[in-house]
C-alpha cells in the first residue's frame, strides 16, 4: 500500500459560505441565569461564533497544521488521512496516537513535537518517537464510511494495517483517549503480535463483574448517574444519529454548540472553557468537522458500536498496558476494576487535566508516555 502526501486546502468558497451562514444565524432564547445548566450557554456561543465569523483565521490554522507531514493511504478501499512525523533521536520508537469524539488529529498538535523531539522540551533523544496520528475513518480528512460496521474494533484493524502494511513498522506502541482508547485497547487485544505495549486513558468494560469491591460499586453507581444526567448525547448518537447529523451538518452554530459544550464539560476548566483552550483551538476543532462534513459519520460510530453484529470481545488484554486516567470521574475507575480487563497493568491518575489531555496538558502526557514506553524500546 502506498501513501500519498496530503495538504489541507479548504476552498475560498467554503470559507465564504461559512461566514455567510454565521452572519445570518437565528439564535434561540434562554432562561435568565441558566448559564450552562441546561446545555450550551447562548451568550457564550454567540460571542464565540461572532469571533468565528469575523476574527478567526482558518488560513493561519491551516498553515499551522500543514507544518506537520500529512498523507493519505487507501486501506480496505477507503482513504485514511494521517500525520507521520519522524523522531529526531537515534532510534525512534513508532507510536500511533488515536483521537476520540468530538476531537480530531489536531488535538495532538502540541504533543507531537514533544514526542518527536524530546530534547527540545528537556528530555532525552533516546526517548524520541516516530509519531503517527490518523484521522479515524469517518473523521476529519479521512474518507466517510458508506457501509455498516465501522466500530472501534474495525477502526483498530485499519490502524494496524496503517502501521504495518502502509508504513512498514513490524513493531510499534499505541496511545489513545475516549474512542481512541477503545481503539488502542483493541490494538493491544487483537494485534499483540506487533503492538509491544499500549497507553490508554479509559479501561474496557470487563466481562466479569462479580464480587465488586465497595470502590467498584461506587464507580458503577456514579456511571449510572452520569448516564442519566450527562449521557443524552451518547444515547442520541447510539440510537438516531442521522436525525442529529442532518441538523448539525447544516448549521455551524448548532455544530459548534454540540462540540464546545463537551470540550467545556469534559475538561478541567472550572466552568470557563477558555481557561483550558483558546477560541482558536476550539474553533479549529469545530471547523475541521464543518469543512469535512464528518459530524454525521463521526457520531455514527456510536450507532455502529451499539448495533454491531460482531459480539463484544471481553478477553483480558495481554499486551502490557498503562492506564493513565484523568480526574474526570466517569473514566476514573478504581485499579481493581481495571485489573479485570488487563493482564499486565500499570495504573496511574494524572495530577491535573481533563478529557482532552493532549491539548490541555501536553507536557504532562508526553512525560508519562516517554516514561512508560522506555522499557519497550
Amino acid at each position: 500500500m502506498n501513501a500519498e502526501p496530503f495538504i489541507i486546502c479548504i476552498p475560498d468558497a467554503a470559507l465564504a459560505d461559512l461566514k455567510a451562514r454565521l452572519q445570518r444565524a437565528r439564535w434561540t432564547d434562554a432562561i435568565a441565569g441558566a448559564n450552562w445548566d441546561d446545555g450550551a450557554n447562548v451568550d457564550y456561543m454567540r460571542s464565540l461564533c461572532a469571533y468565528w465569523a469575523k476574527g478567526f483565521d482558518w488560513r493561519a490554522q491551516e498553515h499551522r497544521l500543514n507544518g506537520f507531514p500529512q498523507f493519505k493511504a487507501m486501506i480496505d478501499g477507503s482513504a485514511v488521512h494521517f500525520i507521520h512525523a519522524r523522531g529526531k533521536g537515534p532510534k525512534p520508537l513508532p507510536i500511533i496516537v488515536t483521537h476520540g469524539w468530538p476531537s480530531s488529529f489536531a488535538e495532538f498538535s502540541k504533543l507531537i513535537p514533544r514526542l518527536t523531539d524530546p530534547v527540545a522540551f528537556g528530555g532525552n533523544a533516546e526517548d524520541s518517537f516516530d509519531v503517527v496520528v490518523p484521522s479515524m475513518p469517518g473523521y476529519g480528512f479521512s474518507e466517510r464510511p458508506t457501509a455498516r460496521g465501522m466500530t472501534p474494533t474495525a477502526a483498530s484493524d485499519v490502524m494496524a494495517k496503517l502501521m504495518t502494511d502502509v508504513l512498514g513498522y513490524d513493531r510499534f506502541v499505541a496511545h489513545g483517549g475516549d474512542i481512541g482508547a477503545g481503539v488502542t485497547n483493541r490494538l493491544g487485544l487483537n494485534h499483540g503480535d506487533r503492538v509491544a505495549a499500549i497507553h490508554a486513558m479509559a479501561a474496557p468494560v470487563p466481562a466479569n463483574t462479580d464480587n465488586l469491591t465497595p470502590a467498584e460499586q461506587a464507580y458503577t453507581r456514579y456511571n449510572d448517574d452520569w448516564e442519566r444526567d450527562e449521557g443524552a448525547y451518547g444515547h442520541q448518537q447510539r440510537s438516531k444519529p442521522q436525525t442529529l447529523a442532518i441538523g448539525l451538518n447544516d448549521s455551524p452554530i448548532g455544530l459548534a454548540a454540540w462540540i464546545v459544550e463537551k470540550w467545556r464539560g469534559w475538561s478541567e476548566c472550572g466552568g470557563d472553557v477558555e481557561r483550558s483552550f483558546t477560541k482558536d483551538e476550539l474553533l479549529t476543532q469545530v471547523s475541521i468537522y464543518w469543512f469535512t462534513e464528518t459530524i454525521g459519520s463521526s457520531v455514527r460510530m456510536y450507532y455502529e458500536s451499539a448495533h454491531a453484529t460482531r459480539p463484544p470481545d471481553h478477553r483480558r488484554v495481554e499486551t502490557p498496558a498503562r492506564l493513565f486516567l484523568t480526574r474526570e470521574k466517569v473514566d476514573l475507575c478504581p485499579p481493581e476494576w481495571a485489573r479485570r480487563s488487563y493482564a499486565n497493568l500499570s495504573y496511574a491518575v494524572a495530577e491535573k487535566g481533563g478529557h482532552f489531555l493532549a491539548a490541555e496538558e501536553p507536557e504532562l502526557l508526553s512525560v508519562d508516555l516517554r516514561n512508560w514506553f522506555r522499557a519497550f524500546r
